[in-house]
């Protein structure tokens, strides 16, 4: 008997759960951040008065070409909110309108197709300026900027770095190893060559018990992001928070650490969930379209719920992955067969290859937690390799899940996934 039903985002259409009785349930929803109700204002007023920094105006004025980094089609950032009033004000200031390339930051994710452009830009932008895709894989499209000081080869995209303004537009989210998503971020991984990336994403990093979601002032990867963000000369950013229905909830634009900072501030106050203790499971989602696209991208539903469950507890993940496993190197170690413990391992002191990162953080769950997968876009060849159980159906997927629990269990319910940031107070982690 079902003593509830609930709904998890779950590609562009949901899915509804019903949970058995016999054990206490808390459903942790993305925290209430209530919608802006004039955002053409808000975004406005950010742009004219800024955090840290001169109106975008007055930095475009005698500026002769201008860049703009946006994200690409994993990430639901407002960009055909968000660029009509960067675009105006650099026109106004006298940049022409064939001196602005907007970028896709794609990192290593695929190329977005004209389709996907129109739609991470708007069909009006799209058609009367200059948008093309990153592409970390030609490393001669990059130039070299040096390195950090911590030896990181530091490649941007020459599109980026020929220009005389530099300007991100993005959102800010939990990230599971940058802490939260943003600003800096739009320049490396977004805009970088996988030369800079691959080290990004060693074990060095990912590693580092402080590069996790909801932390920044003490995440080594995120001081190293903002390093490599001033070598290519950040000038500006404008990053917006989002409500549960993915409006505009907050702006933050400005200087490019201190306008992030304000809004990591804001998003954490607004999103963190503290439970007095730890949870015996988790049913959880990878926050639907377009962050379940790929079983790649759905790892962050449970990096983000593994810090609320009690270690040998379960992890059930419900994402469509419509779009299969994702990129082809991460393809090919899916279907390696090695264990987590021995995938650990393997990579430790090896050259990093594109896109183990993500396996490595779903490594560090799993050796701790057990897993179960309802992912029916992953095709059938993979399920077999999956480090956890994958089912046919939801229904089967939540009776394995609790046939595994004593009666009474504590079980977190999260509808959107990497979208709430929670911690248990025994491990809760200081947002400073």
């Amino acid at each position: 008997m079902a003593v509830m039903q609930i709904d998890l985002a779950f590609g562009k259409t949901g899915i509804t759960l019903d949970l058995p009785e016999g054990f206490q349930y808390r459903v942790l929803e993305a925290r209430s951040a209530t919608p802006l109700p004039d955002w053409q204002n808000a975004l406005e007023s950010a742009l004219d008065r800024p955090i840290g920094a001169p109106p975008l105006a007055e930095l475009a004025r005698g500026k002769d070409r201008a860049a703009i980094s946006v994200c690409d089609i994993t990430r639901p950032a407002p960009n055909r909110l968000t660029l009509p009033p960067v675009l105006k004000r650099l026109e106004q200031a006298g940049i022409p309108r064939e001196r602005i390339t907007i970028l896709i930051a794609t990192g290593l994710h695929r190329a977005a197709t004209e389709g996907e452009i129109r739609e991470i830009c708007g069909e009006e932008i799209a058609a009367a300026y200059r948008i093309v895709n990153h592409d970390a894989r030609d490393l001669s499209s990059h130039r070299h900027l040096g390195f950090t000081k911590s030896g990181t080869p530091v490649y941007i995209d020459e599109r980026f770095a020929a220009a005389d303004l530099h300007i991100t537009l993005g959102f800010i989210e939990p990230h599971l190893m940058l802490g939260y998503s943003g600003g800096r971020k739009l320049i490396a991984p977004g805009l970088a060559a996988q030369e800079t990336i691959k080290v990004l994403h060693s074990p060095k990093f990912m590693r580092d018990a402080r590069a996790v979601e909801g932390s920044i002032e003490d995440n080594p990867l995120h001081r190293e992001l903002l390093e490599i963000a001033h070598l290519a000369r950040h000038d500006f950013i404008m990053d917006v928070a989002l409500a549960r229905d993915r409006s505009i909830a907050a702006v933050f634009a400005g200087d490019a650490e201190l306008a992030h900072r304000s809004g990591v501030e804001w998003v954490s106050h607004v999103l963190l969930e503290t439970l007095e203790e730890s949870v015996d499971a988790a049913i959880t989602s990878s926050a639907g379209y377009p962050l379940d696209l790929t079983y790649y991208q759905s790892i962050k539903g449970v990096t983000a719920a593994s810090h609320i469950v009690k270690p040998g507890g379960s992890i059930l993940l419900v994402a469509a992955c419509a779009e299969g496993a994702g990129a082809p190197e991460f393809t090919r170690m899916l279907r390696g067969g090695m264990s987590d413990a021995g995938f650990l391992e393997s990579i430790d002191a090896a050259p990093v290859t594109v896109d183990q990162w993500q396996l490595e953080k779903l490594a560090m769950v799993t050796t701790r937690q057990r897993l179960g997968w309802y992912v029916p876009g992953l095709p059938a060849e993979y399920h077999s390799g999956l480090w956890g159980r994958s089912y046919a159906t939801v229904e089967t997927a939540i009776a394995a899940l609790v046939s595994t629990l004593p009666p009474g269990a504590n079980i977190a319910v999260i509808p959107e996934g990497p979208y709430v940031l929670a911690k248990a107070r025994a491990g809760e982690m200081a947002l400073r």
